[in-house]
């Protein structure tokens, strides 16, 4: 052994120079091949989740060249090699064969006529920017193609050409040819078109509209006459396919998400990236967002943006960026993300986060009255008033003065926190910013974000009842667009991210019960309807509309609006929106409904009226569920026991009747401002009967007209400039500082509380004045404006 080593050892150290020489060679071609072949831009390319082309963006140097291929579709490996390389599988990269035949005939045309190139070297000509034909040239193909033949597969060889080979015009690759000469895969393509494509390469300048056909149709039958041949195809087969049409003209390629390309396109330019949309879906909300598109811009509204989600996935199942308007109304506009005021969007979760700290049960009593906080005076959408009013429906009628009321109850701090909590990362400017505005709409968000909040707060219902009970850590999840993207949902826990799922149940069914949009008021009654959990907003100067549903499959959000923010009459969430969401939903499979936590809900008796915890002075009661937390709620303020006389017209106390001659009842009353307006809504609300004039506690009105004109005509003179002027009512109270409440004709005027006189201006005709104090006492003038 030592012996031969020896020996070797001289014969290599005799021809040293030799050996250099030669591993020197072998570097060279070790790294004669670049180590990335193709550094050609490429255009930017969506497919859908069942891997439908969604959309493309050219490439930066304006051709259609997709990104490399993973598996070439078997007809068009047929096709390609029995076109161009025969031997294919056999050969190291060249055919001697073939380049001798070649070789004999270009000697004989005294030009180059024919290259004898296999697959593998036109990937190293196609590499190297079709460089001129020369000998020299094809000795560095070949050197270049044997050292390709052992970097990669045939397979893989066979990807780089058939993503790289020119098809005409600026159409590079396969992928970018089958769409644009077929419209559709290459997996899709028929032997005739798979065998149009093969032969274009060769001599891709054949592909015209107008001419070459004859040429291009010859090559393409004598290539399927071959497969015929070769056994690749049958009979049938090849009598049907020379049957087949050429294409005529390049198709458009698809444009089902041209807003999601362009948003995907920003992060992943230039590649093949696969979402989670679904093409059905998307199409059919395509065709929705433009027939209601239709309707919209007879009222000059123009854009709108729709989005579907899964909910247990949060994948996004159709992504809809804007309407098919033109681009003098931003049609390119991706709405989806952009900041948008929310108006009442978010009012169910100041309504969730109340059921879950326990300062709310379902039905709880608002005061619904006119307000003003530091200046602020908010009113209803309707401009009127209920006196009181069920938290749920006011929550479901999407009334403003009650969420101004529950937040400042709740605490401005508090909710911004909450809402930070579930992820609405756009309301960022602190809640000193926004004010008690911010339920309103004082705030801006987007669509993305509204969207994913009622998508996390659905699931974490679906995920309480998997579980039998418990919580995920990391349930609060932004939602997916690019397929595949795994969701870390973290440990079960028992405590809840954010709220509890009776809180989110109790929530969800309050909405279920908002009156539908018109042409849908009867849904309860069909089988095929869907029980879903909706609310509409609507922003101030009708700018932006919305509406969010919610069930526990799906969530569907929807904007409408101008993207310039012009505000138009009509642009409301429950008119431009909502038809729009149950366009969508009916679109989706139906699904059941939320499974009650009962595990997180307590079964209690409440004043069937107030719906506060009842007590022994309640006149009826409800038996309903509700969040654990609605133990600790206070009991009802509203309800009291009073002593009537015989005829129970008047009150009595021990001052002026015996206990034997009292009645007793039970009454539920207001605070007088609240009652003022309740009993305006309700005919059958009872106010408390006066004291009776011998008790020693009869009660006397402090509140007094300053200047007397009851049932009197009034004469307002016109000043200079041909109006009306106005005159002066004044009134006293006896105690300082006590509120007053004027209102001319059952509307509101004003709060006065040190300098009790208001100026009236109004027209011709009978008025009534009525002023109440604070504890519900009450004065009031008729008078008649004759001028």
């Amino acid at each position: 052994m030592k012996k031969s080593f020896i020996i070797y050892k001289n014969y290599i150290i005799k021809r040293k120079y030799k050996f250099a020489v030669l591993i020197l060679i072998l570097v060279l071609y070790y790294f004669s091949l670049p180590k990335q072949l193709f550094i050609d831009p490429t255009a930017t390319v969506i497919t859908s989740a069942e891997g439908d082309l969604l959309g493309a963006k050219i490439a930066a140097d304006m051709q259609w060249r997709f990104p490399e291929l993973d598996t070439v579709p078997v007809k068009f490996k047929k096709c390609i090699t029995s076109f161009e390389d025969g031997y294919f599988y056999l050969h190291w990269g060249f055919n001697p064969v073939s380049m001798f035949k070649a070789l004999k005939q270009n000697k004989k045309e005294g030009r180059i006529v024919r290259g004898g190139s296999t697959i593998t070297q036109q990937v190293i000509r196609l590499s190297r920017k079709n460089k001129p034909r020369t000998y020299i040239e094809k000795i560095k193909e070949i050197v270049l193609a044997t050292r390709l033949e052992f970097r990669f597969s045939k397979d893989k060889i066979l990807n780089l050409y058939a993503s790289h080979a020119p098809f005409g015009g600026n159409v590079v690759g396969l992928d970018a040819a089958a769409w644009k000469y077929f419209g559709q895969n290459p997996e899709h393509l028929s032997w005739a078109e798979n065998a149009t494509l093969a032969v274009l390469p060769n001599a891709p300048s054949l592909i015209h509209i107008d001419k070459n056909r004859k040429k291009l149709k010859v090559k393409r039958n004598r290539l399927l006459k071959k497969l015929l041949t070769e056994k690749t195809i049958d009979t049938l087969t090849y009598e049907l396919a020379i049957q087949e049409d050429l294409p005529s003209k390049t198709d458009p390629l698809p444009r089902h998400a041209p807003h999601l390309l362009e948003k995907i396109r920003k992060s992943h330019s230039g590649e093949r990236v696969a979402t989670t949309i679904q093409l059905k879906q998307q199409q059919q909300v395509n065709a929705i967002l433009k027939k209601h598109y239709t309707n919209l811009k007879q009222n000059h509204i123009y854009n709108a943006a729709v989005l579907v989600i899964d909910v247990k996935t949060r994948e996004i199942i159709a992504y809809v960026g804007n309407t098919p308007t033109d681009k003098e109304h931003q049609k390119d506009v991706d709405v989806v993300d952009k900041q948008r005021s929310t108006g009442s969007i978010i009012k169910p979760f100041l309504y969730t986060s109340m059921l879950n700290t326990g300062e709310l049960l379902p039905h709880t009593l608002i005061a619904d009255v006119p307000i003003q906080i530091a200046g602020y005076k908010p009113q209803n959408f309707d401009l009127g008033y209920n006196g009181a009013v069920p938290a749920s429906k006011a929550l479901s009628k999407s009334l403003n003065i009650p969420a101004v009321k529950m937040l400042q109850q709740y605490g401005l701090s508090r909710f911004y926190q909450d809402l930070t909590k579930l992820g609405f990362s756009s309301i960022s400017k602190g809640s000193d910013h926004y004010g008690l505005s911010l339920i309103l709409g004082g705030a801006e968000s987007n669509l993305w974000e509204i969207s994913k909040t009622y998508a996390n707060l659905a699931n974490t219902l679906n995920h309480y009842d998997e579980t039998q009970g418990q919580y995920y850590k990391n349930e609060f999840q932004d939602l997916q667009i690019i397929k595949n993207s795994n969701l870390d949902f973290g440990k079960l826990t028992t405590e809840y991210p954010v709220y509890d799922a009776g809180s989110i149940y109790t929530t969800f069914n309050a909405l279920r019960e908002v009156n539908r949009p018109e042409g849908e008021e009867n849904w309860e009654f069909y089988d095929e309807s869907q029980s879903i959990a909706w609310k509409t907003g609507t922003s101030f100067g009708f700018r932006d509309a919305w509406a969010v549903g919610v069930n526990p499959d799906y969530v569907v959000g929807v904007w409408v609006g101008n993207a310039d923010g012009e505000g138009k009459p009509g642009l409301t969430g429950i008119r431009a929106a909502a038809p729009i969401l149950f366009d969508v939903f009916k679109k989706l499979p139906t699904s059941n409904w939320f499974n009650a936590p009962y595990d997180e809900l307590e079964h209690i008796t409440t004043c069937s009226i107030s719906g506060h915890l009842n007590t022994a002075y309640c006149q009826s009661i409800d038996t309903i569920w509700v969040p654990r937390a609605g133990l600790e709620t206070k009991v009802c303020p509203y309800h009291q026991r009073i002593h009537l006389d015989k005829t129970s017209v008047y009150r009595v106390n021990s001052s002026c009747e015996s206990l034997e001659n009292m009645k007793h009842e039970n009454y539920f009353v207001l605070p007088p401002l609240q009652s003022y307006y309740y009993k305006l809504k309700h005919p059958f609300y009872k106010t408390l009967p006066p004291f009776r004039n011998d008790c020693i506690s009869q009660e006397t009105n402090p509140l007094s007209f300053v200047n007397n004109f009851n049932n009197q005509d009034v004469f307002l003179p016109k000043n200079f400039n041909e109006q009306k002027n106005s005159f002066i009512v004044k009134v006293k109270h006896r105690l300082p500082n006590t509120k007053i409440y004027w209102y001319l004709d059952s509307l509101y005027i004003t709060t006065t509380q040190e300098l009790n006189e208001v100026s009236i201006s109004t027209g011709k005709g009978t008025h009534i004045l009525v002023v109440i104090d604070e504890f519900g006492n009450e004065i009031q003038q008729k008078f008649t404006i004759i001028q």
